[in-house]
């Protein structure tokens, strides 16, 4: 197994404030006598990730995901623990890890608001030192994927928010980084607009094996573009894995929903067939059963009904929670925790 691109070991970023006192007489009182405390943003946060993978990053509004962001980027110094991008310690080597990253961040620019989006574009690949017929060669390739001609002539302040974004995602990729960052990429937009950056972002993730750290509170964009997830509260990560053993370990129910190709009888009963933790509930030509999570492996009651039923079964679904509920399900476990 290669090494991974990304390792995070104990990252903890604390900040020092203090309890503003209200009126005058409180503001004039904290110029004389503050009582600190210290607020721990990311607490003891470790996971490493691979070349080439896609990773979503989730959690609540003030959870850590965007600290632990900027200090891969390099913006933020830790107050402890390790990391290293490809190799670098993001903050030490500065000027060489900017050269190597991506970031797009969906309520900051990087273009400039009056210049042409195509000479922001131009002005960044000076900045980076790419050469400026491979400059012209690479927007030629962001225009053919993501459809930037009819706007590279427009200033950036006339873009609308899913061109800017576009926009934005070129300027990140123009110097063909390994490592992609992207904050919140899609907020704001319309569907059409989200589609067609996911699309994009699956494509380049997929053909130039660029490595993508996703923080997002789309869900759905989640599911569409990351096969592993990370979720952090309140600084702590609380879960580090697939989507598929997110579902498995949140979700209280499951339901099998098997079309027959004749009706049951009001009066059926599942005789033989497992009870603990499984609800047989049989409905004119549909048989649902209701799995908790005391209940026997799917597969297991699936191949007991098929068994029962044989050629009768004409088609089989299977009805998962919604991964909303699942993430909400283990941030109120978490709160219950504290």
């Amino acid at each position: 197994m290669s090494e991974p691109l990304i390792r995070v070991h104990e990252l903890v970023k604390e900040y020092r404030t203090y309890d503003r006192r209200s009126g005058v007489l409180g503001a004039v009182a904290d110029l004389f006598s503050r009582e600190y405390k210290t607020l721990r943003a990311v607490d003891n946060v470790s996971f490493t990730i691979g070349r080439g993978e896609m990773l979503g990053y989730i959690g609540p509004n003030g959870a850590g995901k965007s600290t632990t962001i900027k200090i891969l980027c390099g913006i933020l110094f830790p107050t402890s623990g390790e990391v290293t991008v490809d190799g670098r310690v993001p903050w030490k080597d500065r000027e060489a890890h900017v050269q190597r990253i991506g970031a797009v961040f969906g309520q900051r620019s990087q273009l400039w608001w009056d210049l042409a989006a195509g000479e922001s574009l131009r002005l960044l690949g000076k900045i980076y030192g790419v050469p400026e017929p491979e400059v012209e060669k690479r927007i030629k390739v962001f225009d053919d994927l993501l459809e930037l001609g009819a706007f590279l002539k427009s200033p950036v302040r006339k873009l609308s928010l899913g061109q800017k974004m576009r926009c934005e995602l070129a300027a990140a990729l123009l110097h063909e980084p390994p490592v992609l960052f992207l904050d919140e990429p899609t907020i704001g937009l319309d569907v059409v607009a989200k589609q067609a950056i996911r699309g994009f972002l699956r494509k380049i993730n997929r053909e130039r094996q660029v490595t993508m750290i996703l923080t997002t509170h789309d869900l759905q964009e989640i599911e569409e573009l990351c096969e592993r997830v990370l979720i952090i509260d309140h600084g702590k990560m609380v879960f580090d894995g697939p989507l598929a053993k997110l579902r498995a370990e949140a979700a209280d129910t499951v339901e099998l929903r098997f079309l027959l190709a004749h009706p049951l009888e009001a009066s059926w009963q599942p005789d033989g067939l497992a009870r603990t933790g499984v609800e047989w509930n049989p409905d004119g030509h549909k048989l649902v059963v209701t799995l908790a999570s005391s209940a026997p492996p799917r597969a297991e009651v699936i191949r007991a009904v098929l068994e029962r039923f044989g050629p009768d079964v004409r088609d089989i679904a299977i009805e998962e929670p919604e991964i909303e509920a699942v993430v909400q399900r283990i941030y109120q476990a978490g709160a219950a925790d504290k």
